[in-house]
């Protein structure tokens, strides 16, 4: 049976008709009966974009969380006290940070394949230049730089994945690849304990991070050869680049949809209108509550997410190994560390529990629902271990994992899926990418904040005060999604911030009319 393309042809000389980028990446194939597939199937190029994004995705996960396991070595072998402990959690943060705004909106001017590609020439750069450190001042400087790489792959990761997809998979897929932060948390954590076992030294740190430096390398080769994003090149007005970037895109057997041409209305024009939107039009009156909504709900999870994330194998190396009076020696401190790291690997794997159930969750019940949802457990999640400081023994080490595991698989199924898919959702085309980029950006000044006090205010007011104060930021944290809720699932994304200027939202809590269903 053969398929055909819906591709309508012109009058006289039989040209295809112009369509846009999104339409051929959508249009469904046509069997020669007149039988049109539910969806359109994937391209190999299609899913190795996606592959090299969800890397990306996995190195964050991977070298933020391995830091939990290498503190204590790196405090031991620097002799640095809490300020600089908090110094040494919160680089690679404050990197992400910095990178969400100073590199994320670059893709609009460069290409998203050029800073796709950047930024991993950054993070192998600093990699390598890490586990060379000799001093604290160079390895803050190294972990900053690998934070300003993972930065940019905020908003040009979700970018890349949404502009070359069909638009019936992009939740999944972008919660897909969100996911591999999940893996490689879990990968952090669990590296990192084989690590300590193999190589019991303080040196195993350098080993720890060194474990990346091939496969890194390896996914920057591989990103040099995916296509440039068509649609910004249509933008642009480089049309003939365009239909050539979705020909490679589209390449599949039998070979559809053909003849592709390229509707030309804008071009060069309307891209010089898009740089003229500056930074202030994310606060105008038309993008002001998708700018609120975006990022404070994303600030408060990073407060909680990276927070406990980042000292989980602390705060179970001071219940499990009963503090740092207990460690008298290198020994003393490996052992401890390699049993908390152990623990935080289990605990770690809800966050890919979690993940699992966004993905599937996510087109059915709808963001703001688990958002809220699981804002709410997250704060059940961390007053459940907080009730671990009444008891001892087995009880004690139960409340722990037992919150800490509600806690990640509560999160990563609600508000640290939610809050990256919705960000890049909720503002209207020409300001998206400039939009995620301040979301992301300014949720990493929570996990900045976080991962900088969390050790000062450890031994200043104990684990029990700081879970209270992390359970009152969950529940603050689904307070403002519903009263700022802008619901996309199955909402055509053009129509985003442009059908209902006010932005007041419904009761279903769309944008003032009822959401346009799409195929899921």
């Amino acid at each position: 049976m053969k398929i055909s393309t819906s591709t309508p042809t012109g009058a006289g000389a039989g040209a295809p008709a112009a369509k846009s980028v999104q339409d051929y990446i959508d249009e469904l194939p046509v069997w020669s009966d007149g039988t049109r597939l539910k969806a359109a199937p994937m391209t190999t190029m299609q899913w190795l974009i996606w592959s090299l994004a969800a890397a990306g995705k996995f190195f964050e996960g991977f070298v933020v969380f391995m830091t939990g396991v290498a503190l204590p070595l790196v405090v031991r072998e620097f002799h640095i006290g809490a300020a600089e402990k908090g110094i040494v959690s919160a680089a690679s943060l404050a990197g992400i940070l910095f990178g969400a705004v100073l590199l994320g909106g670059l893709s609009d001017h460069f290409g998203r394949k050029r800073m796709f590609v950047a930024e991993m020439v950054i993070f192998v750069a600093f990699l390598a230049l890490l586990i060379l450190s000799t001093s604290f001042l160079a390895l803050a400087i190294c972990l900053f730089g690998l934070g300003l790489a993972l930065g940019c792959d905020y908003p040009t990761a979700h970018m890349v994945i949404s502009e070359n997809i069909p638009s019936a998979n992009r939740g999944r897929l972008v919660l897909g690849a969100f996911g591999f932060q999940a893996l490689g948390a879990l990968a952090g954590t669990g590296v990192g304990s084989i690590v300590l076992i193999l190589h019991p030294a303080l040196s195993a740190w350098r080993w720890m991070y060194a474990t990346a430096i091939v496969p890194a390398l390896a996914i920057t080769i591989a990103r040099f050869f995916v296509v440039e994003s068509a649609n910004w090149l249509a933008v642009r007005g480089d049309h003939e680049q365009a239909e050539r970037s979705v020909t490679r895109l589209l390449r599949r057997e039998p070979q559809y949809p053909t003849n592709i041409r390229i509707e030309r209305q804008g071009g060069r024009a309307a891209a010089e209108g898009q740089g003229r939107q500056s930074f202030g039009a994310l606060f105008n009156a038309r993008n002001r509550r998708a700018t609120i909504f975006a990022s404070v709900p994303w600030f408060i999870q990073d407060l909680s997410t990276y927070g406990i994330g980042i000292f989980t194998p602390v705060i179970l190396a001071a219940a499990i190994g009963g503090g740092p009076d207990h460690i008298r020696s290198l020994s003393d401190l490996i052992a401890n560390d390699i049993l908390a790291s152990k623990g935080a690997a289990l605990i770690d794997l809800l966050l890919l529990v979690g993940i699992v159930f966004a993905v599937a969750l996510a087109d059915r019940v709808g963001r703001i629902r688990l958002q809220i949802w699981g804002f709410i457990g997250c704060a059940v999640g961390l007053l459940l271990a907080s009730f671990s400081a009444d008891v001892g023994g087995e009880s004690k080490i139960v409340l722990i994992f037992s919150g800490f595991m509600l806690f990640d698989f509560m999160t990563n199924m609600g508000p640290n899926a939610q809050t990256y898919l919705l960000a890049g959702e909720v503002f209207p085309t020409e300001v998206r990418g400039m939009g995620a980029g301040f979301a992301a950006a300014f949720a990493k000044i929570g996990a900045v904040a976080t991962a900088f006090l969390f050790p000062i205010l450890l031994v200043d007011i104990g684990t029990r005060a700081l879970l209270y104060g992390l359970v009152v930021a969950s529940l603050l944290g689904a307070v403002v999604t519903w009263q700022y809720r802008i619901e996309t699932t199955g909402v055509n994304l053009d129509h985003v911030g442009r059908d209902a200027p006010d932005l007041a939202h419904a009761p279903d809590g769309s944008l003032g009319q009822p959401p346009q269903r799409v195929p899921v």
